[in-house]
C-alpha cells in the first residue's frame, strides 16, 4: 500500500473509531411525570439548559394524564417499560414504590444536602433514615385578594385574626362583593384551602402534626379543635348559594370581580394571572396574641430514579442537576406557585404575587398537611375524612366539636401510635 493511502486509511479508521466512542457516550433518558401541562416547559426551557451542560445526554419528557398517572406508571414498571426518572406523587404512593423495589435510595446522591428534613419527608422512609425521591417543588397557601376592589372599599391585607374577620364584616356591610370566594360542593377547597390553610397557626406547625402521628395531639382538642372553630366563623361571608359551588366556579367568580378574597393555594397565581385579575396575596392571619406564625408549606412534587433503569449513570447526572440553584430558578418562575424545596438557592422569582407568597418562608415556620404523613393509609382516610369534616363545619350542618371528634373517631378506629 502506497504511504499516501495508509495514511489515508488510518485516518479514515480514526475517524470512524472516534464516532463510534463519541455515539458510546451519549446516553437516552426518559421521565414519567403526571405534569402533562408542563410539556412545554420541559422542552422549551428545562430540557435546553440542562443540555447546555451536559450535551451528550437525550432527556425526552413523556408525561401521561394526572388521573391515569398512577395506574399507567404501575403497569410500565411491572412490565419493565417505565421511564429512568418518575415523577414523585408526595407520601404514600412514593413509598409504596420505595418498598416494592421500584425506586432507589438517593442518599448519597450530590446535593440532598440543600434540602430540609421538612421538605424530604414526603420521600423518605417512616424512620427518615432513607430518602427515595429529589424534591422539586411545594405549594403555600395563603388568600389572594382583588387589588382593585381592596383600593376602592379602603382596605388593607390583615395581619391579625381579628383583623382579617373585621375586613370581612366590612366587605359584607358593603354589599357589592362577596368577601370570601369559595364554595363547598367539591369538600376538598373547605379543608385544603380553609382548615389546612389556617390550621398550622393554632395547632403551632410541626410540633403540632408530629403531635397527631405521635399520639399525643388529638383533633378534637387543642390548637386542631380551634382551627375548626375559626372556619366555622367563615360560614357568613362566603357567596350566596356556596354550598353548590364547585372548585372551578369559585375561580369563575373570582376572576370575573365578584368577590373580594379568594382562599387559595400558590398554584392558583397562573390562573388568575390568566385571566388577567390584578391580584395581591396575604399569609394566614395569625389568632390573637399570637407572636408567632406558621404556613402550609406543602411539599407537591419530586423526582426519584428507577430501580430497573438501564442508564442510571445519566440518570444521577440528571438529578444531580435538579438539586441545584439553576433548575431552582428555572423552574420556580416557569411555573409561579411551585417553590423550590431547595433551601440553599438564591431564586429571584419574576411574579411578584408568587415572591409574596414564598417571602413567608422568612416570616413563618413551615409545615406540611396534617393528614398527608402516615395518617391517610387506613380506613376511613383521614385526609377524606378532613375534607368532608371541613364542609359540614362550613355549611353549618355540624358544630366544630361534632366534626372534630368525627375526624379524631375515624382516625382512632385504626391508627396507634407507635410507642
Amino acid at each position: 500500500m502506497k504511504k499516501s493511502a495508509t495514511v489515508a486509511f488510518l485516518l479514515a479508521s480514526g475517524a470512524i473509531l472516534g464516532g463510534l466512542a463519541l455515539s458510546q457516550n451519549k446516553s437516552k433518558i426518559t421521565i414519567e411525570s403526571w405534569r402533562n401541562d408542563d410539556l412545554k416547559i420541559w422542552q422549551s426551557q428545562i430540557i435546553p439548559a440542562f443540555n447546555k451542560k451536559f450535551p451528550n445526554i437525550e432527556v425526552v419528557f413523556t408525561p401521561s394524564a394526572p388521573t391515569e398517572y398512577n395506574a399507567a406508571l404501575d403497569a410500565k414498571l411491572q412490565a419493565g417499560s417505565a421511564g429512568d426518572l418518575i415523577t414523585c406523587r408526595p407520601f404514600d404512593v412514593s413509598l409504596g414504590l420505595f418498598q416494592k423495589q421500584r425506586l432507589e435510595g438517593l442518599d448519597s446522591l450530590k446535593g440532598m444536602s440543600n434540602f430540609s428534613s421538612v421538605a424530604k419527608a414526603a420521600w423518605q422512609t417512616d424512620d427518615g433514615k432513607t430518602t427515595f425521591c429529589v424534591p422539586m417543588a411545594s405549594v403555600i397557601h395563603g388568600f389572594i385578594y382583588n387589588k382593585k376592589i381592596f383600593a376602592e372599599l379602603k382596605l388593607a391585607p390583615p395581619k391579625s385574626e381579628a383583623a382579617f374577620m373585621a375586613l370581612l364584616e366590612r366587605v359584607k356591610k358593603d354589599g357589592k362583593y362577596a368577601p370570601l370566594v369559595m364554595g363547598t360542593k367539591d369538600q376538598w377547597e373547605s379543608a385544603t384551602m380553609g382548615y389546612q390553610n389556617i390550621g398550622p397557626n393554632y395547632w403551632g406547625g410541626e410540633a403540632g402534626r408530629n403531635g397527631l402521628i405521635k399520639g399525643t395531639a388529638k383533633y378534637n382538642t387543642g390548637g386542631f379543635l380551634k382551627a375548626f372553630e375559626a372556619l366555622a366563623k367563615w360560614k357568613a361571608y362566603l357567596p350566596k348559594g356556596y354550598q353548590a359551588i364547585a372548585y372551578p366556579d369559585a375561580q369563575n367568580l373570582f376572576s370575573l370581580g365578584k368577590g373580594a378574597i379568594y382562599p387559595a393555594g400558590s398554584w392558583d397565581i397562573s390562573t388568575f394571572r390568566a385571566a388577567k385579575v390584578d391580584i395581591g396575596a396575604f399569609r394566614p392571619p395569625t389568632p390573637t396574641g399570637s407572636n408567632k406564625c406558621f404556613i402550609s408549606d406543602h411539599t407537591d412534587i419530586g423526582m426519584g430514579l428507577n430501580a430497573a433503569s438501564p442508564n442510571k449513570d445519566a440518570a444521577k447526572t440528571f438529578l444531580e442537576w435538579m438539586t441545584s440553584e439553576e433548575f431552582a430558578s428555572i423552574y420556580s418562575n416557569a411555573l409561579p406557585g411551585f417553590f423550590s424545596l431547595n433551601s440553599k438557592a438564591k431564586v429571584k422569582l419574576t411574579d411578584p404575587v408568587a415572591q409574596e407568597f414564598v417571602s413567608w418562608r422568612d416570616q413563618c415556620d413551615s409545615t406540611i398537611r396534617s393528614g398527608y404523613q402516615i395518617l391517610s393509609r387506613g380506613t376511613p382516610n383521614n385526609e377524606n375524612d378532613l375534607w368532608a369534616a371541613s364542609a359540614a363545619v362550613l355549611n353549618g350542618t355540624k358544630t366544630p366539636k361534632q366534626a372534630a371528634d368525627e375526624v379524631q373517631k375515624g382516625l382512632d378506629s385504626w391508627y396507634k401510635p407507635a410507642k
